[in-house]
């Protein structure tokens, strides 16, 4: 715990979180062929991966925390705080396995957000917008989707399963040659 919070730890852990939120708030994709648009691909978890990479997963979990509260601060929220939340968890779930792979990472960020959308995101997502227009929204995409279940299944799963694999690609592209430069410091 002590070598995970030097001043340097510290400092990277603010900068990836920084850049995460600015990702995050700057570009936030509809991906409308797998999820409806109110499901966005945004690039946040590549900074907080190659940051958990350098420094570990408790690293990985405090720059989350940092990123959705940089997130909040920066725009606001339209979800009443559940879309935060869904990022902050799912994307725990993403980073936490990242020494045991990214594929784990994947499969664990589609069947977790799947299963908290069923039973925690949805339901509170319907303070803010009936369960019926949400899976209205699914079935213009995919019309498999009648219900709940087969909304988390067949439109949140699969979305964060592309969303992992994008995120994997593009970390594994940059980690090289940002974790050389930060080893160098």
């Amino acid at each position: 715990m002590k070598k995970l919070f030097t001043t340097k730890n510290l400092a990277l852990m603010a900068i990836f979180a920084a850049i995460a939120a600015i990702l995050m708030v700057l570009i936030e994709i509809p991906v409308v062929f797998i999820a409806p648009s109110f499901y966005k691909l945004d690039f946040s978890e590549i900074p907080i991966l190659i940051g958990t990479f350098i420094m570990g997963p408790v690293s990985g979990i405090i720059m989350e925390a940092i990123k959705i509260v940089l997130k909040i601060l920066l725009k606001g929220t339209t979800t009443g705080y559940v879309g935060e939340l869904a990022n902050f968890c799912i994307g725990c779930c993403l980073v936490v396995p990242a020494f045991i792979g990214i594929v784990v990472g994947i499969v664990l960020m589609a069947v977790a957000g799947a299963i908290l959308n069923y039973y925690v995101m949805l339901p509170f997502y319907e303070k803010f917008m009936p369960l019926e227009a949400i899976i209205e929204e699914g079935a213009k995409v995919n019309p498999i989707i009648k219900d709940k279940w087969s909304f988390v299944w067949v439109a949140v799963a699969p979305f964060n399963v592309f969303k992992g694999i994008i995120v994997g690609i593009v970390t594994g592209i940059l980690y090289k040659r940002i974790s050389t430069f930060i080893k160098k410091l």
